[in-house]
Protein backbone atom coordinates (compact mmCIF):
# COMPACT_ATOMS: atom_id res chain seq x y z
CA UNK A 1 0.00 0.00 0.00
CA UNK A 2 1.30 3.45 -1.05
CA UNK A 3 1.62 5.28 2.62
CA UNK A 4 2.56 9.00 3.33
CA UNK A 5 3.68 9.97 6.45
CA UNK A 6 3.65 13.40 7.38
CA UNK A 7 6.25 15.68 9.90
CA UNK A 8 4.28 18.26 11.13
CA UNK A 9 3.89 21.17 14.08
CA UNK A 10 0.37 21.07 13.41
CA UNK A 11 -1.02 17.18 12.71
CA UNK A 12 -4.71 19.10 12.96
CA UNK A 13 -4.78 20.11 9.75
CA UNK A 14 -4.67 16.63 7.90
CA UNK A 15 -5.76 15.06 6.06
CA UNK A 16 -8.09 17.88 4.98
CA UNK A 17 -8.83 17.66 1.63
CA UNK A 18 -7.07 14.68 1.31
CA UNK A 19 -10.25 12.97 2.83
CA UNK A 20 -12.30 13.73 0.95
CA UNK A 21 -14.39 13.10 -2.27
CA UNK A 22 -12.15 10.20 -4.31
CA UNK A 23 -8.98 10.74 -2.70
CA UNK A 24 -10.86 10.31 0.69
CA UNK A 25 -12.37 7.04 -0.79
CA UNK A 26 -9.13 5.48 -1.50
CA UNK A 27 -7.99 5.49 1.43
CA UNK A 28 -11.38 4.23 2.74
CA UNK A 29 -10.83 1.14 0.23
CA UNK A 30 -7.29 0.69 0.92
CA UNK A 31 -5.58 2.17 -2.25
CA UNK A 32 -2.87 4.36 0.00
CA UNK A 33 -2.97 5.65 3.61
CA UNK A 34 -1.70 8.35 5.61
CA UNK A 35 -0.71 9.22 8.92
CA UNK A 36 1.03 12.20 10.65
CA UNK A 37 3.77 12.41 13.60
CA UNK A 38 3.64 15.83 15.89
CA UNK A 39 7.19 16.94 15.63
CA UNK A 40 6.86 18.92 19.11
CA UNK A 41 6.43 15.01 20.66
CA UNK A 42 10.10 15.20 20.02
CA UNK A 43 10.56 18.58 21.70
CA UNK A 44 13.78 18.21 24.76
CA UNK A 45 11.47 20.68 26.95
CA UNK A 46 8.19 21.13 28.95
CA UNK A 47 7.19 23.94 26.54
CA UNK A 48 7.65 21.77 23.69
CA UNK A 49 9.47 24.29 21.07
CA UNK A 50 11.35 22.81 18.52
CA UNK A 51 13.20 25.93 17.44
CA UNK A 52 16.08 28.62 18.63
CA UNK A 53 17.83 31.57 17.34
CA UNK A 54 19.81 31.35 14.25
CA UNK A 55 23.25 31.26 14.57
CA UNK A 56 25.26 34.14 13.46
CA UNK A 57 21.76 36.22 14.11
CA UNK A 58 18.98 37.55 12.35
CA UNK A 59 15.10 38.00 12.64
CA UNK A 60 12.84 34.27 13.52
CA UNK A 61 13.40 30.98 14.85
CA UNK A 62 15.25 28.09 13.27
CA UNK A 63 14.09 24.16 13.62
CA UNK A 64 16.35 22.43 15.28
CA UNK A 65 18.35 18.90 13.32
CA UNK A 66 18.43 17.61 16.52
CA UNK A 67 14.67 17.45 17.37
CA UNK A 68 14.09 16.94 13.15
CA UNK A 69 15.76 13.74 13.50
CA UNK A 70 13.70 12.18 16.18
CA UNK A 71 10.62 12.76 14.47
CA UNK A 72 12.15 11.52 11.48
CA UNK A 73 13.47 8.62 13.02
CA UNK A 74 10.30 7.91 14.46
CA UNK A 75 8.47 7.06 11.22
CA UNK A 76 9.60 3.42 9.01
CA UNK A 77 11.02 4.68 6.30
CA UNK A 78 10.46 1.52 4.11
CA UNK A 79 12.35 2.77 1.08
CA UNK A 80 10.42 6.09 1.13
CA UNK A 81 11.89 8.97 0.54
CA UNK A 82 11.64 12.14 2.74
CA UNK A 83 10.80 15.29 0.80
CA UNK A 84 11.01 18.94 2.70
CA UNK A 85 8.38 21.38 0.95
CA UNK A 86 10.47 24.16 1.07
CA UNK A 87 10.73 27.09 -2.25
CA UNK A 88 14.05 26.72 -2.25
CA UNK A 89 13.97 22.99 -3.80
CA UNK A 90 13.09 21.69 -7.31
CA UNK A 91 9.51 22.24 -8.75
CA UNK A 92 6.96 19.61 -8.59
CA UNK A 93 6.78 17.98 -12.13
CA UNK A 94 4.46 15.77 -13.22
CA UNK A 95 7.07 13.23 -14.19
CA UNK A 96 8.13 13.33 -10.30
CA UNK A 97 4.45 12.70 -9.42
CA UNK A 98 4.40 9.93 -10.95
CA UNK A 99 7.87 8.64 -10.13
CA UNK A 100 6.35 8.88 -6.76
CA UNK A 101 3.33 7.39 -7.11
CA UNK A 102 5.28 3.80 -8.31
CA UNK A 103 7.12 3.48 -5.05
CA UNK A 104 5.71 2.25 -1.51
CA UNK A 105 5.14 6.29 -0.64
CA UNK A 106 6.86 9.21 0.95
CA UNK A 107 7.68 11.10 4.20
CA UNK A 108 6.89 14.49 3.87
CA UNK A 109 8.79 16.93 6.43
CA UNK A 110 6.69 20.56 6.84
CA UNK A 111 9.03 23.42 7.99
CA UNK A 112 7.67 26.68 9.61
CA UNK A 113 9.34 29.83 11.40
CA UNK A 114 12.70 30.26 8.91
CA UNK A 115 13.50 26.98 8.08
CA UNK A 116 15.21 23.95 9.34
CA UNK A 117 19.33 23.84 10.28
CA UNK A 118 21.34 22.69 7.72
CA UNK A 119 22.75 20.12 8.57
CA UNK A 120 19.33 17.80 8.89
CA UNK A 121 19.07 17.65 5.26
CA UNK A 122 22.73 15.54 4.75
CA UNK A 123 22.66 13.80 8.22
CA UNK A 124 18.77 12.39 6.92
CA UNK A 125 19.10 12.40 3.22
CA UNK A 126 16.25 15.02 2.70
CA UNK A 127 15.15 16.19 -0.90
CA UNK A 128 13.61 19.60 -0.73
CA UNK A 129 10.52 20.06 -3.78
CA UNK A 130 8.84 23.23 -4.38
CA UNK A 131 5.10 23.42 -5.70
CA UNK A 132 6.03 27.10 -6.68
CA UNK A 133 8.06 30.54 -6.75
CA UNK A 134 6.14 31.74 -3.62
CA UNK A 135 6.19 31.21 0.04
CA UNK A 136 3.69 30.18 2.62
CA UNK A 137 3.86 29.99 6.38
CA UNK A 138 4.68 26.22 6.54
CA UNK A 139 4.62 23.11 4.30
CA UNK A 140 1.42 21.85 5.29
CA UNK A 141 -1.02 22.90 2.07
CA UNK A 142 2.77 22.14 0.08
CA UNK A 143 2.53 18.32 1.58
CA UNK A 144 -1.42 18.00 0.66
CA UNK A 145 -0.74 19.43 -3.37
CA UNK A 146 2.57 16.82 -2.81
CA UNK A 147 0.17 14.19 -2.16
CA UNK A 148 -2.79 14.71 -4.14
CA UNK A 149 -0.30 14.68 -7.61
CA UNK A 150 0.46 11.37 -6.62
CA UNK A 151 -2.78 9.15 -5.12
CA UNK A 152 -5.01 10.15 -7.88
CA UNK A 153 -2.35 8.39 -10.09
CA UNK A 154 -2.20 4.94 -8.20
CA UNK A 155 -4.21 3.05 -10.05
CA UNK A 156 -7.94 2.57 -9.18
CA UNK A 157 -8.45 5.81 -6.81
CA UNK A 158 -8.91 8.01 -9.98
CA UNK A 159 -11.26 5.93 -11.25
CA UNK A 160 -11.08 6.34 -15.26
CA UNK A 161 -7.63 5.82 -16.24
CA UNK A 162 -8.32 6.94 -19.74
CA UNK A 163 -8.94 10.76 -18.18
CA UNK A 164 -5.55 10.81 -17.03
CA UNK A 165 -3.26 10.90 -20.26
CA UNK A 166 -5.91 13.87 -21.32
CA UNK A 167 -4.94 16.78 -18.64
CA UNK A 168 -2.29 19.50 -19.11
CA UNK A 169 1.29 18.67 -18.82
CA UNK A 170 0.57 14.73 -19.64
CA UNK A 171 2.27 14.96 -23.21
CA UNK A 172 3.65 18.52 -22.76
CA UNK A 173 0.93 20.64 -23.78
CA UNK A 174 -1.23 22.62 -21.25
CA UNK A 175 -5.34 20.70 -21.80
CA UNK A 176 -7.50 21.89 -24.14
CA UNK A 177 -11.16 23.83 -23.21
CA UNK A 178 -14.08 21.59 -21.95
CA UNK A 179 -17.88 22.26 -22.22
CA UNK A 180 -20.84 20.75 -21.19
CA UNK A 181 -24.58 21.48 -21.13
CA UNK A 182 -26.55 23.73 -21.97
CA UNK A 183 -25.63 24.12 -25.47
CA UNK A 184 -26.20 27.81 -25.29
CA UNK A 185 -25.03 29.72 -21.95
CA UNK A 186 -25.73 33.48 -22.01
CA UNK A 187 -25.21 33.95 -25.84
CA UNK A 188 -22.43 31.50 -26.06
CA UNK A 189 -22.70 28.15 -27.54
CA UNK A 190 -20.54 25.01 -27.51
CA UNK A 191 -18.27 24.75 -30.64
CA UNK A 192 -20.31 22.90 -33.06
CA UNK A 193 -17.19 20.75 -33.94
CA UNK A 194 -17.63 19.35 -30.36
CA UNK A 195 -20.95 17.97 -31.23
CA UNK A 196 -20.37 16.83 -34.62
CA UNK A 197 -19.77 13.08 -33.79
CA UNK A 198 -16.68 13.51 -36.09
CA UNK A 199 -14.10 11.63 -33.78
CA UNK A 200 -10.92 12.69 -35.70
CA UNK A 201 -12.24 15.95 -36.36
CA UNK A 202 -12.65 16.60 -32.47
CA UNK A 203 -9.45 14.73 -31.82
CA UNK A 204 -7.96 17.51 -34.21
CA UNK A 205 -9.77 20.44 -32.66
CA UNK A 206 -8.48 19.75 -29.09
CA UNK A 207 -4.74 19.39 -30.20
CA UNK A 208 -4.89 22.63 -32.39
CA UNK A 209 -6.59 24.49 -28.62
CA UNK A 210 -3.94 22.85 -26.56
CA UNK A 211 -0.99 23.71 -28.86
CA UNK A 212 -2.68 27.25 -29.00
CA UNK A 213 -3.27 27.87 -25.22
CA UNK A 214 0.38 25.89 -23.95
CA UNK A 215 1.87 28.58 -26.66
CA UNK A 216 0.35 31.82 -25.25
CA UNK A 217 0.22 30.90 -21.64
CA UNK A 218 3.00 28.91 -21.02
CA UNK A 219 5.84 29.58 -23.56
CA UNK A 220 8.59 27.69 -21.55
CA UNK A 221 6.41 24.87 -21.91
CA UNK A 222 5.77 25.38 -25.76
CA UNK A 223 9.68 25.95 -26.25
CA UNK A 224 10.30 22.30 -24.06
CA UNK A 225 7.67 20.80 -26.29
CA UNK A 226 9.02 21.93 -29.31
CA UNK A 227 12.68 20.67 -28.61
CA UNK A 228 11.83 17.41 -26.38
CA UNK A 229 8.34 16.56 -27.45
CA UNK A 230 5.63 14.46 -25.91
CA UNK A 231 6.86 14.42 -22.04
CA UNK A 232 4.80 14.03 -18.46
CA UNK A 233 4.81 17.76 -16.50
CA UNK A 234 2.88 18.61 -13.35
CA UNK A 235 -0.65 18.34 -11.98
CA UNK A 236 -3.60 21.15 -11.78
CA UNK A 237 -6.92 19.49 -11.28
CA UNK A 238 -8.64 16.84 -10.18
CA UNK A 239 -12.24 15.43 -11.82
CA UNK A 240 -15.47 14.72 -9.02
CA UNK A 241 -16.66 11.60 -9.46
Amino acid sequence: MWRATILTLYPELFPGPLGASILGRGAAEGAWALDTVNIRDFSDNKYGSVDDTPAGGGAGLVMRADIMAAAIDSAPRNDRPVLCLSPRGAPLTQAKAHALSKGPGLIALCGRFEGLDERIFAARNIEEVSIGDFVLAGGEIAAMALIEACVRLIPGVLGSASSLGEESFEGGLLEYPQYTRPREFEGREIPDVLLSGDHKRIAEWRRKKAEEITRTRRPDLWERFLKDGPIRRGNNKEPER
